[in-house]
């Protein structure tokens, strides 16, 4: 069997930053974020908690996906991008934090299917 590896799932934290209340502009951000990768949008969703709470939102891509969680009580952001094929899920991060300047940034990344020996 051969080696299988989709891509690089990226798990990006802010803290501070621009949007985390702003469902609109969150989805505006993450589709410039999901160009930036080369990646193609199929569909979105977002969903905007009363009150001040936060947003839920996710971008459906023909490469996989991005989504978003925030909590603006604790000035915190949680964004997945998974982006398979050609698209490159470090642009859609670096365009993320030009967009919504974040204080602080961490960015672990997991090699999917990433296994010295198949998977059965």
């Amino acid at each position: 069997m051969d080696h299988f590896a989709p891509g690089t799932h990226l798990l990006i934290d802010h803290r501070g930053g621009a949007a985390m209340t702003d469902a609109a502009k969150l989805e505006e951000v993450m589709r410039g974020a999901a160009e930036a990768a080369g990646a193609t949008v199929l569909s979105a969703h977002f969903h905007k908690f009363p009150d001040r709470a936060g947003v839920t939102g996710v971008l459906l891509l023909a490469e996989s996906h991005i989504s978003v969680h925030t909590w603006p009580e604790h000035n915190y952001a949680a964004f997945d991008v998974f982006v398979c094929g050609e698209g490159t899920g470090k642009a859609a991060a670096d365009f993320l934090a030009r967009a919504l300047l974040p204080d602080w940034t961490q960015i672990r990344a997991i090699q999917r299917n990433h296994f010295s020996h198949p998977v059965v």
